[in-house]
Formats: C-alpha cells, structure tokens, sequence
C-alpha cells in the first residue's frame, strides 16, 4: 500500500529521549478499516510510537502522515483520535459524562465551543454505542474502571476521526467493558476507521484485531494475531536477549 493510499503510513521513525533511544527504524502502514495490535514489554516503545504518531512528541528522524497529510495538518481537521494510557483528569472535579463526550466535538464547535444539533447527535450516537446513554449526566469519577474507559471510547467515537490510537484500554477494564469496546471498535473499522491499539494481555487480539505486531525498540514481526502469538514469535519481543 502506497503512502497516499494509507490511513497511517510510519516510515523510518526514530525518537531518542537524550542519549536514549527509545524507537528506530520503525515502519508502519494501516490501511482503512484495519485494526492492528501492537505488543511490547514495558519499555518497548509503545507509548513512545503513539505520542510520535500523535505529534506530542518528536521524531529524531523519520516521517509519519495520517491520510497522506502531516500530523499537524491531520490534527487541525480532526482526522486523528488519540486515546492514552491514562487520561489526565482529576476525577472529583465536576464534569459529567456528556462533559467528557462533547470534548470530542470541540474541533468540530469553532472556537465559541457552542454545540450544535450535529454535535448533540454525535455525542448521543457515542453514548449509545458503548452503553452509557444512562449515565450522560453522571459525574465522570462515579463510574467504574470500565465505565471510564468507555467514556474516553465514546468522545473518541464524538470526534469521528479517521485513525484512532487506544493506548492501552483494556487495563483494569471488566469482562463486560471489553466486550463492549471491541464490538465497538470493530464496528469502525467496519466503517473504514483504521484502529491501532496497544495491549498488554494477548487474551482480547483475536477476537479484536486483523494483524498485530510485536515491538522491542523496533518492529522484530508483524503478521495476523495467530501468526504474532505462535511462542517463536513471541520470544523476539518478550524473549531474553
């Protein structure tokens, strides 16, 4: 697949915290309605591809375009949906569900941040998706692990981006929550939304992802989700040295 053609096209990322290096080399190609898994120990570099992709922090050397465009570009049209590891919220402060969801719609408000009928449908259709329609008006800390998580989900699923990245979403979510969100996240991807997510337990790749890959600084495989959890396999990116 060429580059125009991809959703996200990586090519030849490096990032170097100081005298760290923390990813080299890294090529990645999704094309639309793809869901790709991305495995690693600790340290790996996953966090570190996602906030690469996701322009919070910058490459030492190599190229990332989502839809053919940069990543700053792509941002300012709302192409990108970025969900991180742990959202940086103080859970007692007072904002509702609906609050979290509508975050979404803000590059789609301008910058008067007033919702329209558009963007008050986006968020109910959100809602709907991942259960939470009971819960809009709910103070965001009252929820569960899994509630939480579905929420974030859900002002992901308000912003409709184009390529979304869910760093770590399953950790610490209940049977019930997980089901929810890969039928959810398969259900973009069924709309052409390419999905790249990074897991920590191999239990959910199957049933959520078409390919994965397994990182260790670099990409050391990539292939369909029983290729990348054949032990062999496995043993490059989780293996001793």
């Amino acid at each position: 697949m060429t580059g125009s053609a991809a959703a996200l096209d990586v090519s030849s990322l490096t990032v170097d915290y100081g005298s760290n290096r923390a990813l080299e080399g890294v090529d990645l190609t999704l094309g639309p309605g793809t869901v790709c898994a991305v495995l690693g120990m600790n340290g790996s570099g996953k966090s570190t591809l996602f906030k690469a992709i996701s322009g919070t922090v910058r490459p030492t050397t190599g190229k990332v375009r989502i839809q053919g465009e940069s990543v700053r570009d792509a941002l300012k049209r709302g192409l990108l949906g970025y969900m991180p590891q742990s959202e940086a919220v103080d859970w007692e402060f007072p904002v509702s569900v609906w609050d979290v969801v509508m975050m979404g719609r803000y590059g789609a408000m301008g910058m008067t941040r007033a919702p329209r009928s558009a963007d008050r449908e986006a968020g109910e259709r959100a809602l709907a998706k991942v259960g939470l329609t009971e819960f809009a008006q709910r103070q965001i800390g009252q929820l569960s692990g899994g509630q939480k998580k579905r929420a974030f989900l859900a002002r992901a699923l308000a912003q409709e981006a184009q390529v979304l990245l869910l760093d770590e979403p399953f950790a610490g979510v209940d049977r019930v929550s997980a089901g929810t969100m890969i039928e959810v996240l398969r259900g973009m991807a069924a709309e052409g939304v390419a999905v790249l997510i990074t897991v920590h337990d191999v239990e959910n790749i199957a049933r959520l992802a078409d390919e994965a890959i397994l990182l260790r600084g670099r990409v050391v495989f990539r292939g369909t989700p029983g290729e990348v959890l054949q032990p062999e396999n496995l043993a490059l990116a989780f293996g001793g040295e």
